[in-house]
Protein backbone atom coordinates (compact mmCIF):
# COMPACT_ATOMS: atom_id res chain seq x y z
CA UNK A 1 0.00 0.00 0.00
CA UNK A 2 1.36 3.42 -0.96
CA UNK A 3 1.20 6.24 1.56
CA UNK A 4 1.07 9.99 1.31
CA UNK A 5 3.67 11.72 3.43
CA UNK A 6 4.01 15.06 5.15
CA UNK A 7 7.34 16.82 4.66
CA UNK A 8 8.32 19.26 7.43
CA UNK A 9 11.15 21.44 6.16
CA UNK A 10 13.11 23.44 8.77
CA UNK A 11 15.66 26.22 8.29
CA UNK A 12 17.78 26.37 11.45
CA UNK A 13 20.16 29.11 12.62
CA UNK A 14 22.70 28.24 13.89
CA UNK A 15 22.52 24.97 12.00
CA UNK A 16 25.06 23.29 14.33
CA UNK A 17 24.01 22.10 16.82
CA UNK A 18 20.44 23.27 16.14
CA UNK A 19 19.59 20.75 13.42
CA UNK A 20 21.00 17.89 15.49
CA UNK A 21 18.94 18.86 18.54
CA UNK A 22 15.86 19.24 16.35
CA UNK A 23 16.38 15.77 14.83
CA UNK A 24 16.71 14.19 18.28
CA UNK A 25 13.54 15.87 19.54
CA UNK A 26 11.53 15.01 16.42
CA UNK A 27 12.64 11.38 16.83
CA UNK A 28 10.34 11.14 19.84
CA UNK A 29 7.40 11.38 17.41
CA UNK A 30 6.41 8.95 14.61
CA UNK A 31 8.58 10.53 11.90
CA UNK A 32 9.95 7.82 9.63
CA UNK A 33 12.91 9.53 7.99
CA UNK A 34 15.12 12.59 8.20
CA UNK A 35 17.21 14.39 5.61
CA UNK A 36 19.87 16.87 6.67
CA UNK A 37 20.10 19.89 4.37
CA UNK A 38 22.41 22.88 4.01
CA UNK A 39 19.75 25.00 5.70
CA UNK A 40 18.69 22.58 8.44
CA UNK A 41 16.51 19.49 8.33
CA UNK A 42 13.63 17.81 6.49
CA UNK A 43 11.45 15.34 8.41
CA UNK A 44 8.96 12.89 6.88
CA UNK A 45 5.89 11.32 8.45
CA UNK A 46 2.92 9.41 7.07
CA UNK A 47 -0.08 11.66 6.55
CA UNK A 48 -2.27 9.49 8.75
CA UNK A 49 0.25 9.80 11.62
CA UNK A 50 0.60 13.58 11.36
CA UNK A 51 -0.85 15.99 13.91
CA UNK A 52 -0.12 19.71 14.13
CA UNK A 53 0.27 19.28 17.90
CA UNK A 54 3.60 17.51 17.33
CA UNK A 55 5.30 20.75 16.36
CA UNK A 56 3.98 22.56 19.42
CA UNK A 57 5.67 19.96 21.65
CA UNK A 58 9.17 20.27 20.11
CA UNK A 59 11.16 22.20 22.69
CA UNK A 60 13.84 23.72 20.46
CA UNK A 61 11.19 25.52 18.41
CA UNK A 62 10.47 27.65 21.49
CA UNK A 63 14.15 28.15 22.36
CA UNK A 64 15.22 31.78 21.75
CA UNK A 65 18.82 30.60 21.18
CA UNK A 66 17.78 29.34 17.75
CA UNK A 67 15.95 30.88 14.81
CA UNK A 68 13.86 28.20 13.10
CA UNK A 69 11.39 28.60 10.27
CA UNK A 70 9.30 25.74 8.95
CA UNK A 71 7.29 24.75 5.91
CA UNK A 72 4.88 21.83 5.82
CA UNK A 73 3.68 20.17 2.62
CA UNK A 74 2.15 16.92 1.46
CA UNK A 75 4.13 14.74 -0.94
CA UNK A 76 2.73 11.93 -3.06
CA UNK A 77 4.13 8.41 -2.55
CA UNK A 78 5.42 8.13 -6.11
CA UNK A 79 7.74 11.10 -5.50
CA UNK A 80 9.63 9.53 -2.60
CA UNK A 81 12.03 7.15 -4.37
CA UNK A 82 13.02 9.86 -6.84
CA UNK A 83 13.67 12.24 -3.95
CA UNK A 84 16.03 9.97 -2.02
CA UNK A 85 17.78 8.85 -5.20
CA UNK A 86 18.51 12.51 -5.94
CA UNK A 87 20.05 13.14 -2.50
CA UNK A 88 21.64 9.80 -1.56
CA UNK A 89 25.34 9.88 -2.36
CA UNK A 90 27.73 6.96 -1.63
CA UNK A 91 29.49 7.04 1.74
CA UNK A 92 33.08 5.92 2.18
CA UNK A 93 34.17 4.81 5.65
CA UNK A 94 37.95 4.93 5.55
CA UNK A 95 39.47 3.10 2.61
CA UNK A 96 37.81 -0.28 3.16
CA UNK A 97 34.06 0.29 3.34
CA UNK A 98 31.62 1.95 0.96
CA UNK A 99 27.86 2.28 1.44
CA UNK A 100 25.97 2.88 -1.80
CA UNK A 101 22.56 2.57 -3.42
CA UNK A 102 21.80 -0.03 -6.11
CA UNK A 103 21.97 2.61 -8.84
CA UNK A 104 25.52 3.72 -7.88
CA UNK A 105 28.52 2.35 -9.73
CA UNK A 106 30.36 -0.40 -7.86
CA UNK A 107 33.95 0.29 -6.83
CA UNK A 108 36.50 -2.20 -5.58
CA UNK A 109 36.53 -1.99 -1.78
CA UNK A 110 36.76 -4.69 0.84
CA UNK A 111 33.23 -4.09 2.13
CA UNK A 112 30.78 -2.95 -0.54
CA UNK A 113 27.36 -2.47 1.12
CA UNK A 114 24.32 -1.86 -1.07
CA UNK A 115 21.49 -0.09 0.76
CA UNK A 116 18.11 1.08 -0.54
CA UNK A 117 17.03 3.21 2.44
CA UNK A 118 13.53 4.22 1.36
CA UNK A 119 12.01 5.60 4.59
CA UNK A 120 14.46 3.90 6.97
CA UNK A 121 17.15 5.56 9.05
CA UNK A 122 20.81 4.59 8.83
CA UNK A 123 22.63 5.06 5.55
CA UNK A 124 25.97 6.25 6.94
CA UNK A 125 25.27 9.90 6.21
CA UNK A 126 24.36 10.77 9.78
CA UNK A 127 27.23 11.17 12.23
CA UNK A 128 26.04 8.40 14.54
CA UNK A 129 25.79 5.75 11.82
CA UNK A 130 29.12 6.86 10.37
CA UNK A 131 30.86 6.50 13.75
CA UNK A 132 29.26 3.11 14.41
CA UNK A 133 30.46 1.86 11.03
CA UNK A 134 33.97 3.05 11.91
CA UNK A 135 33.89 1.25 15.26
CA UNK A 136 32.59 -1.97 13.70
CA UNK A 137 35.41 -1.83 11.15
CA UNK A 138 37.92 -1.81 14.03
CA UNK A 139 36.50 -4.94 15.69
CA UNK A 140 37.54 -8.55 15.14
CA UNK A 141 34.23 -10.22 14.32
CA UNK A 142 35.25 -13.57 12.86
CA UNK A 143 33.08 -16.25 14.43
CA UNK A 144 31.22 -13.75 16.64
CA UNK A 145 27.51 -13.49 17.48
CA UNK A 146 26.22 -9.94 16.90
CA UNK A 147 22.97 -8.13 17.73
CA UNK A 148 22.02 -4.86 15.98
CA UNK A 149 19.31 -3.07 18.01
CA UNK A 150 17.32 -0.42 16.16
CA UNK A 151 18.84 -1.80 12.97
CA UNK A 152 17.12 0.61 10.54
CA UNK A 153 18.46 -0.21 7.09
CA UNK A 154 20.52 -3.10 8.61
CA UNK A 155 23.75 -1.49 7.40
CA UNK A 156 25.60 -2.33 10.65
CA UNK A 157 24.29 -5.89 10.68
CA UNK A 158 25.39 -6.38 7.08
CA UNK A 159 28.89 -5.03 7.77
CA UNK A 160 29.19 -7.36 10.79
CA UNK A 161 28.33 -10.34 8.59
CA UNK A 162 30.80 -9.19 5.95
CA UNK A 163 33.49 -9.05 8.63
CA UNK A 164 32.98 -12.70 9.51
CA UNK A 165 30.30 -12.75 12.21
CA UNK A 166 28.74 -16.20 12.05
CA UNK A 167 25.35 -15.17 13.45
CA UNK A 168 23.76 -11.71 13.26
CA UNK A 169 20.35 -10.62 14.57
CA UNK A 170 18.76 -7.24 13.81
CA UNK A 171 15.75 -5.72 15.60
CA UNK A 172 13.70 -2.62 14.80
CA UNK A 173 10.35 -1.53 16.19
CA UNK A 174 9.27 0.34 13.05
CA UNK A 175 7.40 -1.82 10.49
CA UNK A 176 8.91 0.04 7.52
CA UNK A 177 12.46 -0.38 8.85
CA UNK A 178 11.81 -4.06 9.57
CA UNK A 179 10.77 -4.71 5.97
CA UNK A 180 13.52 -2.52 4.53
CA UNK A 181 16.16 -4.27 6.65
CA UNK A 182 15.01 -7.67 5.36
CA UNK A 183 15.19 -6.38 1.77
CA UNK A 184 18.72 -5.04 2.27
CA UNK A 185 19.89 -8.29 3.88
CA UNK A 186 18.67 -10.24 0.84
CA UNK A 187 20.23 -7.67 -1.49
CA UNK A 188 23.71 -8.09 0.03
CA UNK A 189 23.58 -11.91 0.40
CA UNK A 190 25.87 -11.94 3.42
CA UNK A 191 25.89 -14.75 5.97
CA UNK A 192 23.15 -15.58 8.44
CA UNK A 193 21.26 -12.39 9.35
CA UNK A 194 17.86 -12.63 11.05
CA UNK A 195 15.65 -9.54 11.27
CA UNK A 196 12.94 -9.21 13.93
CA UNK A 197 10.31 -6.56 14.54
CA UNK A 198 9.93 -5.24 18.08
CA UNK A 199 11.70 -3.53 20.96
CA UNK A 200 14.09 -4.84 23.62
CA UNK A 201 11.59 -7.60 24.45
CA UNK A 202 12.16 -9.08 21.00
CA UNK A 203 15.79 -9.98 21.75
CA UNK A 204 16.17 -13.76 21.37
CA UNK A 205 17.04 -15.81 24.46
CA UNK A 206 20.77 -16.00 23.81
CA UNK A 207 24.09 -14.31 24.53
CA UNK A 208 26.01 -12.13 22.08
CA UNK A 209 29.67 -11.24 21.72
CA UNK A 210 28.79 -7.80 20.32
CA UNK A 211 25.66 -5.69 20.70
CA UNK A 212 25.22 -2.56 18.56
CA UNK A 213 22.61 0.06 19.51
CA UNK A 214 22.39 3.32 17.58
CA UNK A 215 19.07 4.66 18.85
CA UNK A 216 18.61 7.67 21.15
CA UNK A 217 19.51 8.68 24.68
CA UNK A 218 16.23 7.85 26.39
CA UNK A 219 15.91 4.38 24.91
CA UNK A 220 19.55 3.60 25.64
CA UNK A 221 19.18 4.70 29.26
CA UNK A 222 16.06 2.57 29.65
CA UNK A 223 17.40 -0.55 27.93
CA UNK A 224 21.14 -0.71 28.61
CA UNK A 225 20.61 -3.12 31.52
CA UNK A 226 18.75 -5.51 29.22
CA UNK A 227 21.54 -5.29 26.66
CA UNK A 228 24.08 -6.19 29.37
CA UNK A 229 22.05 -9.28 30.28
CA UNK A 230 22.45 -10.54 26.71
CA UNK A 231 26.21 -9.93 26.50
CA UNK A 232 28.67 -12.79 26.80
CA UNK A 233 31.23 -12.64 29.62
CA UNK A 234 33.77 -10.89 27.41
CA UNK A 235 31.21 -9.04 25.29
CA UNK A 236 31.23 -5.48 24.04
CA UNK A 237 28.38 -2.98 23.76
CA UNK A 238 28.63 -0.25 21.08
CA UNK A 239 26.30 2.70 21.61
CA UNK A 240 25.48 5.88 19.71
CA UNK A 241 22.59 8.24 19.10
CA UNK A 242 23.35 10.64 21.94
CA UNK A 243 25.08 14.01 22.33
CA UNK A 244 28.51 14.68 23.82
CA UNK A 245 26.93 16.19 26.94
CA UNK A 246 24.86 13.02 27.48
CA UNK A 247 27.86 10.69 27.58
CA UNK A 248 28.26 10.86 31.41
CA UNK A 249 24.62 9.75 31.80
CA UNK A 250 25.09 6.87 29.35
CA UNK A 251 28.34 5.81 31.00
CA UNK A 252 26.76 5.89 34.47
CA UNK A 253 23.92 3.66 33.26
CA UNK A 254 26.45 1.26 31.74
CA UNK A 255 28.48 1.18 34.95
CA UNK A 256 25.32 0.30 36.87
CA UNK A 257 25.00 -2.64 34.47
CA UNK A 258 28.64 -3.62 35.18
CA UNK A 259 29.96 -2.28 31.89
CA UNK A 260 33.10 -0.13 31.64
CA UNK A 261 33.85 2.57 29.08
CA UNK A 262 36.56 1.28 26.76
CA UNK A 263 36.59 3.90 24.01
CA UNK A 264 34.60 6.85 22.76
CA UNK A 265 34.65 8.92 19.59
CA UNK A 266 32.93 12.15 18.63
CA UNK A 267 31.71 13.75 15.42
CA UNK A 268 30.22 17.24 15.55
CA UNK A 269 27.96 17.12 18.62
CA UNK A 270 27.42 13.34 18.61
CA UNK A 271 29.18 10.54 20.50
CA UNK A 272 29.70 6.81 19.95
CA UNK A 273 31.25 4.58 22.59
CA UNK A 274 32.36 1.03 23.32
CA UNK A 275 31.60 -0.53 26.72
CA UNK A 276 32.97 -3.85 27.94
CA UNK A 277 31.82 -6.25 30.62
CA UNK A 278 33.78 -5.91 33.88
Amino acid sequence: MSHFYIECSFEVTPRVPGAEILLAQLSEFPFESFEETDEGLNAYIRKEDWHNEFIKEVGILQDPSFQITQQIREIAPENWNKKWETHFEPIEIGSKCRVRAPFHEKKEVLYDIVIEPKMSFGTGHHETTHMMLQLVLELELTGKKVLDMGCGTAVLAILAAMKGATHVDGIDIDPWSYLNAKENVLRNEEGEINIYQGNVDAIPDKKYDIILANINRNILLADVGRYAEHLDASGKLLLSGFYIEDEPLITAACENALLSLEKKTQKNNWTAAIYSKN
